[in-house]
């Protein structure tokens, strides 16, 4: 593996060329503006939250409102964001309600998950129809080609728009792709096989949404690319031990079905891509593990019997995360046809302090203008600019205690 030049919360990876794409006259607008209106939905819950307070820290200017079910919640945390913030009463399933919510708003975050099983992006064609900037932070393959699907919509419509733009998906897929777009600066450096890994103590202090997520996950067949052929293999199986580097070390890390193989394989062109995940303490991955070889995949695949799962499940998770703590660290593997290796690490303290300014990195890219009508993944250059990849990275990685990329 080549030398590896470590990259402080402070400073990211160099950017490089410019995107050809030229910033559009709606995108110039928002760009100049200093008082952007930025509705977060799900805004009182633990992904949601955490994106609205990063988003209040990294641009104190800007109006964000907090859009929930409920009330109470919304009212409390939006109080303790500040004046900046107030609270908007939203129902994602309620048409007229949604729409009305985005009147007047310049930016929505989708963070009102889980994705998985949902047959429609209402929040995406309500952003469409009345004009108004999106990013989500979907993990779910089928929802993020679904939006993907509304991009000639949202390109008539004037309309910047990123799916899967969290922590990961989205700023992993964002590391992918400087990695590859590096590789290729070099001679006879073809990429040929990329690998995502994840890791997160416990549950990462994410609140059930994620927890629901995890097990809805586990009813999913795994895509995953070998030399251009697409494979479906089993949830939770095909374990590696991968060295996380300072903090986390060696963990046990499983296939799990996200979206950024499919949109890495598609988008970057690297024939063997596959993405791993595993938590800690180490029974909670031999718990995945049941779960996905005993129970029934209709049980894994209907969010209702889920979410009561989730619930009986909750206080004893919340109860070890206490011990286990939240780290989170990801890791990027790219190898070449030349034999050189690179590799981009990134690791957190707190999942739930680092998944807020990965979104909100997504949130203020876009409202800077760097981002062209349409919807895209985070890999794509129309989606986030090659040139302003190295200010989202910085401001992703705010609070990281390793962050290194290979260029």
């Amino acid at each position: 593996m080549a030398t590896m030049a470590v990259v402080r919360a402070c400073a990211a990876p160099a950017a490089a060329a410019t995107s050809s794409a030229a910033p559009s006259a709606e995108a110039t607008k928002r760009k100049k503006s200093s008082s952007a209106r930025v509705l977060v939905l799900g805004g009182a819950g633990r992904v949601g939250g955490s994106t609205a307070t990063a988003l209040s820290k990294l641009r104190p200017d800007l109006s964000i409102l907090i859009g929930d079910r409920n009330r109470e919640k919304g009212e409390s945390f939006a109080a303790k964001l500040g004046e900046q913030s107030e609270f908007v009463q939203v129902d994602t399933q309620n048409a007229s309600m949604l729409e009305k919510a985005l009147q007047g708003v310049d930016l929505v975050v989708h963070a009102a998950g889980p994705f998985q099983r949902e047959q429609k992006c209402a929040v995406l064609e309500a952003a469409i129809s009345t004009k108004t900037a999106y990013i989500d932070v979907c993990d779910d393959t089928d929802y993020s080609w679904r939006a993907k699907g509304l991009h000639e919509q949202a390109k008539a419509a004037g309309v910047p728009a990123i799916t899967t733009a969290g922590i990961y998906p989205g700023v992993s897929n964002v590391m992918a792709a400087e990695l590859v777009r590096a590789a290729r600066s070099e001679k006879d450096c073809e990429p040929e096989r990329l690998r995502f890994f994840y890791y997160t103590a416990g549950s990462g202090g994410a609140g059930p949404t994620i927890l629901a997520t995890s097990f809805l996950l586990l009813g999913e067949d795994v895509i995953a690319y070998n030399k251009g052929e697409e494979m479906k293999l089993k949830p939770y199986s095909g374990v590696l031990n991968i060295d996380f580097g300072k903090g986390v070390r060696k963990k046990n890390v499983y296939l799990l079905n996200l979206p950024e193989v499919k949109s890495a394989f598609k988008i970057l062109g690297v024939p063997t891509v596959s993405a791993r995940f595993g938590t800690a303490p180490f029974f909670w991955n031999w718990g995945m593990q049941a779960f996905a070889n005993f129970l029934p995949v209709e049980f894994l695949r209907d969010k209702n019997k889920v979410q009561k799962l989730v619930q009986s499940v909750d206080p004893l998770v919340r109860a070890i995360d206490g011990i286990a703590g939240e780290r989170v660290s990801m890791r990027v593997d790219l190898e070449c046809s030349n034999g050189r290796s690179t590799v981009g690490l990134f690791t957190h303290r707190k999942l739930s302090v680092s998944v807020g300014y990965a979104a909100a990195a997504f949130v203020l890219a876009v409202l800077e203008g760097n981002t062209q009508p349409g919807v895209w993944f985070p890999e794509e250059p129309e989606g986030i600019s090659i040139e302003a990849r190295k200010l989202l990275l910085e401001r992703a990685s705010q609070g990281t205690s390793n962050f290194v990329m290979n260029q």
